[in-house]
């Protein structure tokens, strides 16, 4: 279930902004496109090395996620409120309805929120503690036993960032571990490239 991890990053990101604290997140009006560049490493439970991947990511607002792993093989995966499409070589290989999956309509959702700044969509499915220190800030994240992403495979979400997000931690029940270090983030009014366009109108039909 990589893309939980894909669209969690996307939503800490955005919430990220400035801080987070509600009053500093700016949010991301209609038309903004942030991207940025991604590690990310898979701790399993019998693997001593992590599993490491990197490429780059487009989030757009009212659009969706493009995240498209480079290395060490290329793969894309596009997010939107239709779905969930993935493609290796230009092929598509998984299409998944928002409707299908359990969890991933409601991470949308709360993603759409955090894109305009609103803080509370999250706080009512996640248990949010916060520290700021001077010049960055600590959030760490767990769903709420009565909520609908109690039903996602994770234990707890660990954000760290200074202007952007820095890195994401994700913990899951079995104890397994996401780690996903950001760079480079650039937040502007786009446009897309055609490709870019290309990929989030294919994934939201």
């Amino acid at each position: 279930m990589r893309w939980l991890s894909y669209v969690v990053a996307a939503l800490v990101l955005v919430l990220g902004g400035d801080g987070p604290a509600p009053a500093q997140s700016p949010g991301m009006a209609a038309g903004d496109v942030m991207r940025g560049r991604f590690v990310q490493e898979r701790h399993l439970k019998g693997f001593n090395q992590p599993l490491k991947s990197e490429g780059a990511f487009v989030l757009v607002a009212g659009r969706g996620l493009i995240w498209r792993v480079e290395r060490p093989f290329e793969v894309t995966t596009v997010i939107t409120a239709a779905g969930l499409v993935q493609e290796v070589n230009g092929s598509e290989t998984t299409r998944l309805s928002a409707t299908r999956v359990p969890g991933l309509a409601r991470l949308y959702d709360m993603l759409g929120g955090a894109l305009t700044g609103d803080w509370r969509a999250l706080e009512s499915q996640f248990l949010v503690q916060r520290r700021n220190d001077t010049g960055s800030w600590h959030v760490v994240l767990a769903p709420r036993a009565d909520a609908s992403t109690a039903t996602l495979p994770l234990k707890s979400i660990v954000v760290r960032g200074r202007q952007f997000v820095d890195d994401v931690r994700l913990e899951k029940p079995d104890g397994d571990t996401d780690v996903i270090v950001f760079a480079n983030q650039v937040l502007s009014r786009g446009p897309l490239s055609p490709a870019e366009a290309g990929l989030l109108a294919h994934a939201a039909k």
